[in-house]
């Protein structure tokens, strides 16, 4: 039984009354204590499967030009109104956004990945490699991450795959450091020296024991550093070294916004709030993960739903 599930039997049994006004009541201090990852959860959930169905609800080919409505205000055909080369801004939105949103998932899952692994190892190792490991960390944290991008886009050209691979580099520092300090944690565990003395291997322990039991901060930062890897996206695009057209992103999209921000500023607004809501929200589901681990940690507490 899980500790929700146990909290929903306090509740019943602190609340006899069945029937819709016990649910509501139910839902409302359940909403109250994780207002934080529910509201987080909804609005980025809500963004996902929009831009999974983009191809489909997307009015205009993202692409399709009519110069003889350019820069045209927002009404009922065009609801975002259209850019300078007469695109519907609310299809190169939608569109938009699934390539801001899936480069920056797929750069934040091979930095966890990659970060976890070398954190892990690090910590397990000790000595030297542990030294060594943690000051290449301290001299890639020593630069911000868009210059090491703007380096290495500079050195192999701009494309998918070498903003992957510069978004990786400088990406992985920040789970490497949680995941030595995590592992240091968790080699003073009893079934660790257990692991040991059964003589399993380093691999072995670190992929069947350490992981395994820190995956809930390695998600946590997963999450709060989405809104972090979005914006840079986002910004290495706004300079040209992203997206290339005719596609385009976010980052892209307030690049040639720019220009008419004074005349059109719906034209920058519409994708910045896109960037804003759902770097937001992820966010907020990284907070209110992480204060769900803080609430675990103390088993003897009452149940926060009857407070």
């Amino acid at each position: 039984m899980t500790r929700l599930d146990a909290d929903l039997g306090h509740i019943r049994a602190a609340n006899p009354r069945r029937g819709i006004r016990s649910w509501t009541l139910i839902s409302t201090r359940i909403f109250r204590v994780h207002w934080m990852l529910l509201i987080g959860a909804a609005i980025f959930s809500t963004i996902a499967l929009t831009l999974l169905v983009t191809p489909w609800i997307a009015p205009f080919d993202p692409s399709s030009q009519n110069i003889l409505k350019r820069l045209a205000s927002p009404s009922a055909a065009h609801w975002f109104g259209t850019d300078q080369l007469g695109r519907d801004v609310f299809t190169r939105v939608l569109y938009g956004g699934r390539f801001s949103v899936a480069m920056a998932a797929i750069t934040l899952i091979l930095c966890a990945v990659v970060g976890t692994i070398i954190g892990a190892i690090s910590a397990r190792a000790g000595g030297a490699a542990d030294e060594l490991l943690m000051r290449l960390v301290d001299l890639l944290v020593a630069f911000p991450d868009v210059v090491i991008a703007l380096f290495l886009i500079s050195v192999f050209g701009p494309g998918y795959g070498t903003l992957i691979v510069a978004l990786t580099i400088t990406g992985w520092t920040p789970f490497a450091r949680l995941m030595r300090g995590l592992t240091l944690e968790v080699n003073t565990k009893e079934y660790i020296e257990a692991a040991e003395a059964l003589g399993c291997s380093r691999w072995f322990i670190i992929f069947r024991h350490i992981i395994p039991n820190t995956l809930g901060p390695i998600f946590a930062i997963s999450f709060l550093r989405f809104g972090h890897k979005l914006i840079t996206v986002g910004a290495l695009s706004f300079l040209g070294l992203g997206v290339q057209p005719p596609n385009s992103d976010w980052g892209a999209m307030l690049a040639d916004a720019r220009n008419f921000m004074d005349r059109m500023p719906w034209l920058m607004i519409t994708p910045g709030l896109a960037v804003f809501i759902t770097a937001l929200s992820v966010t907020l589901i990284g907070k209110g993960i992480e204060l769900e681990r803080n609430r675990g940690r103390d088993e003897n507490a009452s149940s926060p739903y009857l407070k």
